[in-house]
């Protein structure tokens, strides 16, 4: 089913809603995805990016000694995420953007598991049922924990770590498995992960439908995936995209909406990141109860280590886990985006790596590589990405504030919002989803 059927032009007060004009602060995900929400329902938008580039903090880097692109860090999508796919499907028609393949996972510990096309939850639990790297007692300790969540609809009572929902199976079967996709969902450790979003996350990619379990990688620029397209998709429809323009001001208008940057406006959109949105509405009284919130947010870093080899240099398959070493994921460019020799390995959260200053980090990967791929001993250039504020910390019972807020007409999005899910794509491009929603069922201009 079409995820933006539901966007389509049903509203019979179209008057009213043509009169409007949304600025939408942050041209991230959230904020491209308000924008064509809204655009594609003929709502004059404008959005503000601080930044030369779109999409925030999935976006593609700016490096003036290479010709390669690279983005600020590897987004894997599944195939429930069906919100992301449909809006770079609506405005990236016809290009082939990412590479699907049924759910794998392959690590250097001898974890191998792969789903067959059947119907789910039958093709998950077989995965867990034949996995290799893992004995059978494991297999059944596994298969056991998943069909014991489904059958408690992967709902807990109250909120737990992630570690504590663990008690009970086997300590290599949590460091082999659990653990490595906790990391991979969530971005943070288990140790204070929330258990109930990573049951969502599992019930959504793997009970669910057979597709929603598919592995999604893009296979272009993570600004080129969504965020360009999308602003060319608002341009077409009216909207204006004003680039390297940092919003300073907002404040509410006398005549009604709201001023920013002295600039009048019937609605905003705040869409950029936690901290950022902290700052930007201090000034608001109204919302120093979500200013407070946000202010104890704590954050996970994500660092990208690239490593250009000569162009023959191939991995077995696009993500490989790795095992005992400082990076968890390589991803291999060669196969997903056709730059070929050029790996990325990803390191999730902090740790002792983050003493190292990115020359010896780099030394640090590439030797890693070697020893378990068999890369070779030296790479021709590397490029480290450090994003420091890659996620929130998606800890137990953290607060997180609903899109629609005190004020009216003043909306938030992002993926720290109201969600099922961890702070991925998804739960940004849902936020910008709901935020039009609540613009498009909303006739009221006071705040």
């Amino acid at each position: 089913m079409d995820r933006l059927a539901h966007l389509g032009k049903k509203l019979t007060n179209v008057t009213t809603l043509r009169n409007r004009h949304v600025a939408i602060i942050g041209g991230g995900y959230a904020g491209m995805a308000a924008a064509v929400a809204l655009a594609r329902n003929d709502i004059k938008v404008t959005v503000y990016e601080a930044g030369k580039v779109l999409g925030g903090r999935a976006r593609q880097l700016e490096h003036p000694q290479l010709d390669t692109a690279l983005d600020n860090g590897q987004h894997l999508l599944l195939g429930a995420y069906q919100t992301t796919l449909a809006l770079a499907r609506l405005v990236n028609p016809g290009t082939a953007a990412w590479l699907r393949q049924p759910l794998q996972l392959h690590t250097q510990n001898g974890l191998q598991l792969a789903a067959p096309r059947l119907p789910a939850p039958f093709n998950t639990l077989l995965a867990l049922l034949t996995a290799k790297g893992i004995n059978a007692s494991q297999r059944l300790a596994a298969t056991g924990f998943m069909m014991h969540q489904r059958l408690r609809g992967f709902k807990l009572t109250q909120d737990i770590t992630v570690a504590e929902l663990l008690i009970g199976q086997p300590p290599h079967l949590i460091k082999s498995l659990w653990e490595p996709l906790c990391l991979a969902a969530l971005n943070t450790p288990i140790a204070t992960a929330s258990a109930q979003v990573f049951l969502n996350v599992l019930r959504d990619s793997l009970t669910r439908s057979r597709q929603d379990s598919d592995l999604i990688i893009p296979t272009i620029d993570l600004s080129a995936f969504f965020p360009v397209p999308a602003a060319d998709y608002v341009r077409s429809n009216g909207g204006d995209i004003v680039m390297q323009h940092r919003v300073r001001s907002i404040t509410t208008s006398d005549t009604g909406g709201y001023l920013v940057d002295g600039a009048q406006y019937s609605d905003v959109i705040c869409a950029v990141a936690p901290h950022q949105a902290a700052a930007l509405i201090a000034g608001l009284p109204a919302l120093m109860p979500i200013t407070e919130q946000l202010n104890s947010y704590s954050y996970q870093p994500i660092t990208t280590v690239y490593l250009q080899y000569s162009p023959h240099i191939r991995l077995p398959r696009a993500m490989t886990g790795l095992a005992g070493t400082i990076a968890q994921w390589v991803f291999d460019r060669g196969i997903s985006h056709q730059q070929h020799g050029l790996l990325a390995a990803v390191i999730s959260t902090a740790g002792e790596h983050s003493k190292l200053n990115h020359k010896a980090l780099a030394a640090h990967i590439v030797a890693e590589l070697h020893q378990t791929l068999a890369t070779p001993p030296d790479a021709i250039w590397h490029q480290v990405v450090v994003e420091k504020r890659a996620t929130f910390s998606c800890d137990t019972h953290l607060p997180r504030p609903t899109q629609h807020t005190s004020l009216a007409n003043f909306y938030l999005a992002g993926d720290y919002t109201a969600s099922d899910y961890p702070a991925t794509l998804e739960a940004a491009t849902q936020s910008g989803v709901k935020c039009a929603h609540l613009i498009l069922a909303n006739n009221t201009t006071k705040p």
